[in-house]
C-alpha cells in the first residue's frame, strides 16, 4: 500500500492538471471575433470556427469569403477534409453567408479588408485561392488542412495582412512549405546566375 501513495498522488496531480488545462487554455487561445463592416462593394473576410467536439478547445476551422465591387453574394472559399474523399478535391467554394456557423460552432471575423483595398485585392485572392497546391491532399495534423489553405492565400497576397490565431493548426505547416519552396528558388536562381 505505501507504493501506491505516490502512484495515487501522481493521478490527482495528472487529473488536476488536465482540469486546469481545460479552464485556463481554452480561453486564451480563443480569438477575439471582430464586428463585420457594413459597406456594400467590395469585401475580404476570413471566418473562424471551433472545429468540432473536444478539439474545438484547441482549434478552429478557417475560412475566406470574398466579394467583388459588382456582386451581391459572398463566395466561401474553404478546404473540407472529408470532400476530398467525396468529389476528389478538399477545396469548395459556394455562394453564401459566410457567418454562418461551422458544425454548431459560432463563426468569428477573424479579418476584414473592404472598399478600394479589397477591390484592388479581390482578383489576387481569388488567384491564389486558385492556385492552391493542396486541393487533392487533406491532413489534419500537421495540415496541408483548412487553415493551411487560408496561410497559403495570406502568403501569396501579403498584401492581405492576414495573421491567423494560434488555434489555426496548421497555418505553420504552411509558412515552412513557403519557405522551402522560397529557399529552393533561390537556391536554383544562384545557381543559373552562376552557371552562366
Amino acid at each position: 500500500m505505501p507504493k501506491l501513495k505516490p502512484l495515487i498522488k501522481f493521478v490527482l496531480f495528472a487529473l488536476g492538471l488536465m482540469v486546469a488545462v481545460l479552464i485556463v487554455v481554452p480561453p486564451i487561445l480563443q480569438p477575439q471575433g471582430l464586428t463585420p463592416g457594413t459597406e456594400d462593394g467590395a469585401s475580404i473576410r476570413v471566418y473562424g470556427a471551433n472545429v468540432w467536439g473536444f478539439r474545438g478547445y484547441f482549434a478552429i476551422h478557417t475560412w475566406i469569403a470574398t466579394r467583388d465591387i459588382d456582386e451581391t453574394q459572398y463566395t466561401i472559399h474553404q478546404v473540407i477534409g472529408w470532400r476530398l474523399r467525396r468529389t476528389g478535391t478538399a477545396l469548395t467554394r459556394h455562394e453564401g453567408n459566410p457567418d454562418d456557423p461551422w458544425f454548431g460552432n459560432e463563426a468569428l471575423l477573424l479579418h476584414e479588408v473592404s472598399g478600394a483595398q479589397a477591390e484592388t485585392l479581390v482578383p489576387s485572392v481569388r488567384a491564389a485561392i486558385d492556385s492552391y497546391p493542396f486541393a487533392t491532399r487533406y491532413t489534419m495534423f500537421p495540415g496541408p488542412n483548412s487553415n493551411s489553405f487560408t496561410e497559403w492565400v495570406a502568403q501569396e497576397v501579403p498584401e492581405l495582412e492576414l495573421a491567423l490565431p494560434t488555434k489555426a493548426i496548421g497555418r505553420l505547416w504552411m509558412r515552412n512549405y513557403h519557405l522551402r519552396q522560397n529557399t529552393q528558388s533561390r537556391q536554383k536562381s544562384e545557381t543559373r546566375m552562376f552557371a552562366d
